[in-house]
């Protein structure tokens, strides 16, 4: 059966390679005669598997050894709480300390309700009144004295924003890259702390990286779980307790793939390619619109509206028949949305494009 176009902002698609080799794999590993989901995490073979995992990830970012990377279960949600549970705590003199966010979408808006179980937040700035289509100027931003981190979403998946800068602050910076990780080359040492759910750009869903500056472990509240202790994690290398190994070695061919097609510079060009030109379309096409400032759009996450919403309905329904799938925006804001992560190919675009120009056609 020939696969289809698969847009959903996640979980997402994962690269044709990938899944041919996992198939190949599935029932007998390497002539071991187990599948990878059968093998104690304990094992020397699982244990190779989750070091080469690790090795290619810190190849393709350049981590260095400063940094502890955690491959954690469950998802990015839950980072929401293990963040402030981890860093919130009273600085050396125990003095309290508050929590700078930002707020920039609906994943910022759930991050900055969670932390507030666990102590002060501060909303430094927020885009709110602009129905969450812009990036709140940096020079507006109202920052804490004695932050214990600043919290960003760079990209927010649903209302399709991303950041265009790096903000320069004194505290940490701790940001949700679920939608971001791996899609281009970035410069880890300007974080103090990188999260991202797998199911977009890493792997399937159930599996979540952390990369945490080792300096901010052991800084844990009192009441911290703890599974939910980044020294923890770090100090049994991801293996307090059995992790979501298949999901591990998933992730650790989507490396091995990433590496094989050049990298995360070859990957950027890509994707920079990709978004250009669906959003070179929508903007001169007279008959769909992107709401999100320009200097704001998301590279990997693209909503668009269409000129008359009563055609939403047939819209979806001819894109499916075009083999083009999972093309409605969040529920929460209606619309669409063509998320064209990593392993999204530009054929994809190209026939999304062709379709929405046919049907443009057929109903402008």
């Amino acid at each position: 059966m020939a696969r289809k176009y698969n847009f959903c902002a996640g979980p997402a698609a994962l690269p044709e390679p990938v899944l041919e080799q996992a198939r190949a794999e599935l029932s007998d590993w390497q002539g071991r005669g187990l599948s990878v989901m059968e093998m104690s995490h304990r094992s020397k073979e699982f244990v190779e598997i989750a070091a080469r995992a690790e090795r290619d990830f810190r190849d393709l970012l350049n981590i260095g050894d400063d940094y502890a990377v955690l491959f954690l279960q469950g998802g990015a949600s839950q980072q929401f709480a293990c963040v402030p549970l981890n860093l919130i705590g009273p600085d050396a003199n125990g003095k309290e300390r508050v929590a700078d966010y930002v707020n920039t979408g609906q994943w910022s808006t759930k991050a900055i309700k969670e932390a507030k179980r666990y102590g002060k937040v501060n909303v430094a700035a927020s885009s709110e009144d602009t129905n969450f289509s812009t990036v709140p100027a940096f020079d507006t931003w109202r920052l804490s004295d004695n932050a214990a981190y600043l919290h960003y979403t760079p990209n927010e998946t649903i209302g399709g924003v991303e950041f265009s800068f790096i903000p320069e602050v004194k505290a940490p910076l701790v940001v949700d890259m679920s939608s971001t990780i791996l899609s281009r080359p970035m410069d880890v040492n300007k974080f103090g702390l990188i999260y991202a759910g797998a199911q977009k750009n890493i792997g399937p869903a159930g599996l979540t990286i952390v990369i945490v500056r080792k300096d901010l472990l052991g800084h844990a509240l009192p009441s911290c779980p703890t599974m939910l202790d980044y020294k923890v994690a770090a100090d049994n290398d991801s293996m307090y307790n059995t992790p979501p190994t298949f999901a591990w070695y998933l992730a650790g061919l989507v490396f091995q793939w990433l590496k094989g097609i050049g990298g995360l510079g070859a990957m950027g060009e890509l994707n920079q390619r990709k978004s250009d030109k669906l959003y070179h379309y929508i903007d001169n096409s007279g008959f769909y619109r992107n709401p999100v400032e320009k200097q704001s759009r998301s590279q990997m996450n693209v909503p668009f509206v269409l000129a008359d919403d009563k055609l939403d309905k047939p819209f979806l329904a001819g894109a499916e028949e075009a083999g083009l799938l999972n093309l409605a925006g969040h529920r929460s804001v209606g619309g669409m949305r063509a998320s064209i992560y990593n392993a999204v190919p530009e054929a994809a675009v190209d026939a999304l494009i062709a379709y929405m120009q046919d049907f443009a056609r057929k109903n402008g």
